[in-house]
């Protein structure tokens, strides 16, 4: 009976044996080893403002909501440089403010991809850094406005980047319109490749499949990676899936108090010259808020499959998913239809939510981030120390609990536009009432406003100013010699403007800092943002 059992015993375990060697030599091992480096996935929507997934994230953003926001910190106080898509998304890969990328429109003469090319700013960005240290990298979805404009060739690809699947956003009539995500050609790693209007086209769709390749290669490689997706959602003309068209059909847009706002006589003369909303243009409104909304339901999907990507390669532990946008969006607010550019909370303060290894789950900090800090983080997360050029800060310590005492953090944040030149004098020009030189001229960024004041919207052209943003206050000076200050605590909305009654030593204090802010570099940018402000 004793040798019985021993040899059943050795039977059993020369079974298992056999068992486990097959499992390991059938399984692709390298798909299950971690990365020697945390992975970063960088998820970029496209004029979303805060309250787009704030609202109801359980029906809007369920998965955004389960997976990021119930999973990772979420800062309530982001804010971007510039609330304009190309600035804001040279900041983020500089590290950068507008005053010193010189980047501060999205064409030229003051902007663009052709500015940013010009200056030589893809030579020394978060892909650079991160490439030469060991990451994989590829920008998947939109780039810069007028990509690739002036660029030696059609297939140019940037400095950094392993790998490429960018759409063209110059020669419209040769190669389509990405915004719209249908009839587009994207540069596929150098080769130009177009897509058509099936539902397969649906540009989302395309660059999260292009993301979840890249991520299971690089798993596969055990090599880290860092992706950039960044999809047209949920900019204008807000083209959803076709999966998607007739979701949330009696939703209407939010109606905060600031929405087709009564009194604006405080407000300056760019508000004061718009008659309120009338009931057809608020119609608009909420029909557009539709439209985006189930926009946003492809990049719910996207997060969706890239961490069921992650999960089946065994890299979600070692991986920071961060979602944001590149400016916020208001409609219907201060009486304006639609659109961005201005220094209220609507354009500028956006949610930025990260989740990743060490992170405490469901956790809100209110210290304030923002979109020049990108760079920084995303460096230190890698071991590598970013360039002496950078503005911003690292908000991983923040992440980590591990937060310097805060007079020590930001107390102060730089917020900067440059009034759209081109618009004003093609619009003085040829008037509001004949668009087609003006479609024919302007970037691709601006054709969803063009058909918004052509169904009669109102879109103001906000003159040049810049701002700041601290815990209790936004100041803004204009160009035109006027003023704005809110004490944002106890008017979130912004409809009483301070700045011909507050307090003299307050606006001193305000305008010094902004003063010395709207031409600081590097380590004096966070030397003024840290010091604190008296009462």
């Amino acid at each position: 009976m004793k040798t019985f059992s021993l040899r059943r015993k050795f039977f059993v375990l020369i079974t298992i044996g056999v068992l486990v060697i097959n499992v390991l030599l059938s399984a692709p091992q390298k798909a299950f080893a971690l990365t020697n480096k945390p992975n970063i996935i960088f998820v970029l929507v496209d004029d979303m403002d805060a309250d787009t997934i704030n609202r109801n994230p359980e029906k809007y953003a369920p998965r955004i909501k389960s997976l990021l926001l119930d999973r990772g910190v979420t800062f309530p106080k982001f804010f971007v440089n510039v609330s304009l898509c190309c600035p804001s998304r040279t900041n983020i890969l500089r590290g950068q403010c507008a005053h010193n990328t010189g980047v501060l429109t999205n064409s030229l003469p003051d902007g663009g991809f052709q500015k940013a090319y010009a200056k030589g700013l893809e030579k020394e960005t978060i892909a650079t850094s991160l490439q030469a240290n060991g990451y994989r990298t590829a920008l998947i979805g939109k780039y810069l406005n007028g990509y690739p404009d002036t660029a030696p060739n059609d297939t140019y690809i940037p400095p950094g980047w392993t790998e490429w699947y960018s759409p063209m956003e110059n020669g419209r009539k040769k190669y389509g319109n990405p915004y719209s995500q249908f009839n587009y050609t994207l540069n596929k790693n150098g080769k130009l490749v177009k897509y058509g209007d099936k539902p397969e086209d649906y540009g989302t769709d395309v660059y999260t499949g292009f993301a979840v390749d890249f991520i299971q290669r690089s798993a596969k490689d055990s090599k880290p990676f860092f992706v950039y997706l960044a999809p047209f959602n949920i900019h204008g003309p807000y083209t959803p899936a076709p999966r998607h068209e007739k979701l949330f059909p009696d939703t209407k847009a939010p109606r905060p108090d600031n929405f087709n706002e009564a009194d604006v006589s405080t407000k300056p003369q760019y508000i004061k010259h718009l008659e309120r909303l009338n009931q057809t243009q608020i119609d608009d409104v909420d029909k557009s808020y539709r439209k985006r909304l189930r926009s946003l339901q492809s990049v719910d999907e996207a997060i969706g499959k890239l961490v069921d990507t992650l999960k089946a390669n065994r890299q979600l532990d070692n991986t920071y998913i961060v979602l944001t946008s590149d400016n916020g969006y208001k409609q219907g607010i201060h009486r304006i239809s639609s659109g961005k550019q201005s220094a209220y909370e609507e354009d500028i303060r956006l949610t930025l939510v990260v989740r990743g290894p060490g992170i405490p789950a469901g956790k809100k900090l209110q210290e304030q981030v923002g979109n020049i800090d990108f760079f920084p983080t995303f460096t230190e997360i890698a071991g590598v120390k970013p360039p002496a050029f950078v503005d911003g800060r690292s908000f991983l310590p923040l992440l980590m609990g591990t937060t310097p005492e805060l007079p020590k953090w930001r107390h102060a944040f730089l917020v900067e536009h440059k009034q759209n030149q081109k618009r004003r004098t093609l619009e003085d020009r040829i008037g509001l009432q004949d668009r087609s030189e003006l479609e024919d001229r302007v970037e691709l960024e601006d054709l969803s406003e063009l058909e918004s004041l052509r169904k009669g919207g109102q879109i103001p052209n906000i003159p040049t100013y810049q701002a700041i943003r601290t815990e209790d206050y936004t100041y803004i000076e204009y160009e035109t010699g006027e003023k704005e200050l809110y004490n944002i605590n106890q008017d979130p909305y912004q409809l009483n403007n301070l700045a011909s009654k507050a307090d003299p030593t307050l606006l001193k204090q305000l305008a010094d800092r902004l003063s010395r802010l709207r031409t600081c570099k590097a380590d004096s940018c966070r030397a003024i943002e840290e010091e604190p402000f008296t009462p």
